[in-house]
């Protein structure tokens, strides 16, 4: 699965949406990972996010890929609604499975299912999941992903490419191992999966005084830097020497072959930090145990500029429609 680009949105999807509501504080806008609405004196942040792009570990997946959504604004989530699509009527044990895997992953960052639908269409080939996560402000300021200021650091967390080498591991295991990936290899892949929530790095973040936060998801941190400096009305400079690559991804990536920065990585944050912030915010991930890296710095103009061993290359087009995992898919269709 992958997006529409953004013209195709601009042209057949964002005319329809939106409302003269006084209560929708922010309501669709490209890049930006969360809806809010004002709800009596609280702000309600929702998310709703599908995963075709898996098969194990998807009710998990799904659900930390929508909290993300919410946690990027500095909200907590609290209310999931699931739905669950398994090809055939035969897939009750598949829909067990993955119902158990949300569950255990909704315990894991505090909130609770209320609801969704469950059903089977033989239209699909393997399973559908998508989660709306809810939660409220609780006082707290929302961080928006076009919240961006000149000067402000650039800082990832963890490493790229986290999620797309976890379902290459887990769903294209046979693949992998054509291409001379050894069981250890596929056993390391498999493990970054346990990183894919951004939850608690997000909400302490946002107490620190961050000024945009996005994560990870298609389009890879490329693509996230460039939405943020797109709504930022911004350029950044990333120094591609400091990304955080995980030696795992690097095997994979030279595997498969993929670009680990235009990868799907939920897991991953990209974020920007004034400079008087930026050691209360090492300090923070530091407490949480959550690595990361100051990588670059937003500056004027408009979209990402990459230095990489001497050589700088400029990138300004939103591609949210591109992404290596779908590529991956489409070339290796019986994979999973």
């Amino acid at each position: 699965m992958s997006k529409f680009s953004l013209s195709v949105l601009q042209r057949r999807v964002f005319p329809f949406v939106g409302s003269d509501d006084p209560d929708i504080v922010l309501g669709a806008t490209f890049g930006e990972d969360a809806a809010l609405t004002r709800i009596g004196d609280e702000i309600l942040a929702s998310h709703v996010d599908p995963i075709v792009g898996a098969i194990g570990d998807i009710g998990r997946l799904a659900v930390h890929v929508a909290c993300n959504d919410i946690a990027t604004a500095g909200i907590a989530p609290r209310w999931l609604l699931l739905l669950v699509l398994v090809p055939r009527i035969e897939d009750e044990e598949l829909l067990e499975q993955i119902m158990r895997d949300a569950a255990g992953a909704a315990r894991e960052v505090g909130a609770g299912i209320i609801g969704g639908h469950t059903g089977y269409s033989a239209g699909l080939t393997r399973p559908l999941v998508a989660v709306t996560a809810l939660g409220t402000a609780s006082g707290r300021k929302p961080v928006l992903t076009g919240g961006a200021e000149i000067g402000d650091l650039v800082l990832v967390t963890k490493g790229i490419a986290l999620e797309g080498t976890a379902i290459l591991a887990q769903d294209f295991a046979d693949v992998a191992r054509e291409k001379g990936l050894s069981e250890k290899d596929l056993a390391e892949g498999r493990a970054v999966m346990a990183a894919v929530s951004v939850v608690p790095e997000a909400l302490a973040l946002s107490e620190q005084g961050v000024t945009a936060m996005h994560d990870v998801t298609r389009g890879g941190l490329l693509e996230a830097l460039l939405e943020i400096a797109h709504l930022s009305k911004v350029g950044i400079e990333v120094d591609g020497n400091r990304l955080p690559i995980p030696p795992v991804v690097t095997r994979f990536a030279e595997a498969f072959p993929f670009d680990p920065l235009r990868m799907i990585s939920s897991g991953t944050l990209a974020v920007t930090v004034p400079p008087d912030r930026a050691d209360g915010a090492s300090r923070a991930l530091k407490r949480l145990g959550t690595p990361s890296a100051y990588v670059g710095r937003v500056v004027e103009g408009q979209g990402v500029r990459l230095v990489r061993d001497g050589t700088a290359a400029r990138f300004t087009e939103i591609r949210c429609e591109e992404d290596e995992l779908a590529r991956l898919w489409a070339l290796h269709p019986r994979s999973g």
